[in-house]
């Protein structure tokens, strides 16, 4: 997006007509028009017709089913050898940074959870953080919440990397590898249904702890899902591992080493891939990490191969975790463990419980606040039209999403509202690396490239 004054770049005298209207207008005027991308692709196409008639610029994308969502790059070809590629991005954006600001800091979980639809659980979570930094109340936040929390987090990282793994699979031409990891992707939303009301866009996680607990059957239900994912995460690896193809498309190829993650600032499985062991549950624990036992498992190619090992291997380690946090909510239970915070004027709803049929809120709730007291009407109400109002400040959190690192900075002006949240989407950045995979390779070899960094452009655009 481009910015100039009317006329050739100066602003337009104050008085006369800067819009071709003929009407005077008072200060000075901008206009503002967007790049053309067309003009660029015809720029491009006319170089490499005067250096060499053997350059060829194509698109590929926007719709292009290989690119993970609506992206587009603009490739500069010599026979079948990419010698420049130019991501574009854009075309999937949906204000949700910008929307935040006109909801309450509670609402604001509703519009983050769209971001990187493949992972709703971690973009709830990271703004709810930055929430209760900003309150002050990290240390009041119940503990059952951030087992649930971890819990409900390694779940949506399984299901990511399934995705992740599947659709890899699909754009190389294994359908079956596609059919499976989907098929156990589909038990996960079936366990986030259960628990959360969802399948995806949960707002499940709350500034406070989370909405509701483990409903009855849950833990049956995830004990049950643990004991038959270990094998089918062994019968999809021994499916790929043994396809000759497959082990032809990845390795050795979209070669990215540590010096060029390090200056790109690339994240997650990418970087992990490269040997180094940085995963923020390590190094900047939050959410009670330090607490569970799990390695942080890497590889040392450079390559889209390593990558989805880092993957598989990743699911290994958070089934470990889930088995952990399934344990410690299954242990005794004290009478009084709430899953939000006891403050009445943050949580909310601070009293939410199912009714008999399943369906609605706790009558005993609704009669309480309806037909008792008139002071918890009023309360209620409050809470949920206006909301409770955050501190002035600023405040930074991330955590380790399926594919790098999710930070939010929040910042609030002392009101009910965000004055802004901006987050700090991994596949954004990780985005910039396709090129440096991509250039001086094939055309064929640009697939697994944007494959091994598994963007989501709803998280890209935002």
């Amino acid at each position: 997006m481009t910015t100039q004054a009317s006329g050739m770049g100066g602003p337009a005298a104050d008085g006369a007509p800067a819009d071709g209207t003929g009407e005077g207008t008072e200060g000075r005027v901008y206009n503002v028009a967007g790049g053309d991308w067309d003009e660029v692709v015809r720029a491009l196409q006319d170089g490499a017709d005067q250096e060499d008639t053997e350059h060829l610029v194509v698109n590929m994308g926007p719709q292009h089913p290989s690119t993970h969502g609506v992206l587009r790059l603009v490739l500069t070809l010599d026979g079948e050898t990419v010698t420049e590629l130019r991501p574009v991005i854009g075309y999937l954006h949906t204000g949700i940074e910008k929307s935040m600001e006109f909801r309450t800091w509670t609402q604001g979980v509703t519009f983050c959870t769209r971001a990187d639809y493949l992972a709703p659980i971690f973009n709830e979570t990271v703004y709810c953080l930055a929430v209760e930094k900003l309150l002050g109340v990290e240390a009041e936040v119940p503990e059952r919440a951030s087992i649930l929390r971890v819990m409900m987090m390694e779940l949506n990282r399984i299901a990511s990397h399934m995705t992740a793994i599947g659709t890899f699979g699909l754009e190389l031409g294994a359908t079956t590898v596609f059919l499976y990891a989907v098929r156990e992707r589909e038990r996960i939303l079936d366990l986030f249904e259960l628990i959360t009301g969802l399948r995806m866009n949960h707002a499940y996680v709350r500034p406070g702890g989370v909405s509701q607990d483990l409903p009855r059957g849950a833990l049956d239900a995830i004990r049950e899902f643990l004991g038959r994912m270990p094998h089918q995460l062994a019968e999809l690896r021994s499916l790929m591992d043994a396809n000759p193809l497959y082990l032809a498309r990845t390795k050795n190829v979209a070669y990215l080493d540590l010096a060029g993650c390090m200056a790109l600032g690339v994240t997650g499985p990418l970087l992990r891939g490269t040997g180094l062991p940085w995963d923020l549950r390590k190094s900047q624990p939050y959410c009670g990490y330090e607490t569970y036992d799990f390695e942080v498992p890497t590889q040392d190619t450079c390559d889209a191969y390593g990558r989805y090992l880092v993957r598989v291997d990743e699911c290994d380690e958070s089934l470990k975790i889930i088995e952990q946090a399934s344990d410690r909510l299954a242990g005794p239970r004290p009478e009084n463990d709430p899953v939000m915070i006891s403050d009445p004027k943050i949580g909310w709803p601070a009293k939410l419980a199912l009714g008999g049929d399943g369906l609605g809120n706790s009558p005993d709730h609704i009669a309480h606040i309806m037909g008792q007291s008139m002071e918890a009407l009023i309360h209620h109400f409050k809470l949920v039209t206006e909301g409770f109002r955050v501190p002035v400040g600023q405040v930074y959190t991330a955590v380790e999403s399926p594919r790098g690192e999710l930070g939010c900075h929040a910042v609030s002006d002392g009101g009910t509202r965000p004055y802004r949240a901006h987050f700090r989407d991994p596949s954004f950045t990780n985005l910039q690396a396709v090129a440096a995979m991509a250039e001086g390779g094939m055309i064929a070899d640009v697939i697994p490239a944007v494959a091994s960094i598994d963007p989501v452009m709803g998280g890209v655009d935002r």
